[in-house]
């Protein structure tokens, strides 16, 4: 059984199927699947967006993709099927950007691998996302990892989560 599938859509050629997402994290033996759909808003920091520009280092960002999906097989002993895919070229709002499902025996473990991979891919994956506004300009995004809430945070080693 294939437990992972890890891509990167050119959306010049196709576009994110969040059915082949579902289907593909189904299985008789899952009670719960979650899943992250993320979409161009027509909005960010106050400035009306008309659509984002993706650029990716393929390779590289399928590599991150299925070490994200491994690593989080592994923290959950491989009882989950993860599905990432994210589009890579010119999105209008409203198209989708990235969907994460995840398929396991239990809601709980779905819920948090499905967040688990979000947050980093987000982080540690190489996609670099450049804003095109209503005015005509445009700018390239910081991105999570280069937010000021990110560059101040500081982890919380005292976080004890219960089953």
């Amino acid at each position: 059984m294939e437990k992972m599938h890890c891509v990167v859509v050119d959306i010049q050629h196709e576009r994110l199927d969040v059915s082949a997402a579902l289907e593909f994290v189904s299985d008789p033996g899952f009670g719960g699947i979650a899943m992250f759909v993320g979409r161009v808003r027509d909005m960010n920091h106050g400035r009306r967006v008309t659509g984002v520009s993706y650029d990716l280092f393929d390779v590289l960002a399928v590599n991150i993709f299925n070490e994200i999906a491994l690593d989080t097989l592994r923290e959950f002993d491989g009882k989950l099927k993860i599905f990432v895919t994210h589009a890579k070229g010119r999105l209008s709002i409203g198209d989708l950007a990235v969907v994460v499902a995840v398929g396991s025996p239990h809601r709980d473990e779905a819920f948090r691998a499905c967040r688990s991979i979000i947050e980093k891919v987000k982080h540690q994956a190489p996609i670099w996302k450049q804003e095109h506004y209503e005015d005509g300009n445009s700018e390239w995004s910081e991105g999570c990892s280069l937010c000021e809430v990110h560059q101040h945070a500081q982890p919380n080693y005292d976080l004890v989560v219960g089953h």
